[in-house]
């Protein structure tokens, strides 16, 4: 393990409690947690995160999900373990994270207004965002 660069999240208090903050708020969405969860480890898991991808997974087990659902999240759109919310949010997922290839095209975005609501989509989406961030700032700075 390499080590810490700089300490972020001290050197930039107010930057890293904005962060906070909106973790804070995605986790009273009515996505659920375990939604989120998957969510965090999926974008963890593209982006490359250790740190990210240890702990999304404990909170995951943690909060019951089973390990074969964990374990084959890589696999998702092959898996028989996830249903069609899930699989619409994890579509949105990895097109909001490779956005510079997908450009979040439609295709990606119809089956979201079958399973949630608006301000479900946008926390979704949030929840990409933020996670994308924290791998960013994980990965950069050696954490």
């Amino acid at each position: 393990m390499s080590t810490l660069r700089l300490p972020y999240y001290t050197l930039s208090p107010d930057a890293y409690q904005g962060f906070a903050a909106t973790k804070k708020a995605l986790e009273k969405s009515s996505l659920g947690k375990p939604l989120v969860e998957l969510v965090y480890l999926r974008v963890s898991q593209i982006n490359g995160c250790a740190f990210c991808l240890e702990m999304h997974a404990k909170a995951l087990r943690a909060g019951g999900t089973a390990d074969f659902k964990i374990d084959s999240l890589a696999g998702w759109r092959v898996s028989s373990h996830y249903s069609a919310r899930e699989r619409a949010a994890l579509a949105w997922t990895e097109s909001l994270v490779a956005i510079d290839r997908t450009h979040a095209p439609d295709e990606d975005f119809a089956p979201l207004r079958e399973h949630f609501t608006e301000a479900e989509i946008a926390d979704l989406s949030f929840a990409v965002a933020l996670m994308s961030a924290f791998n960013r700032l994980a990965i950069g700075m050696r954490q």
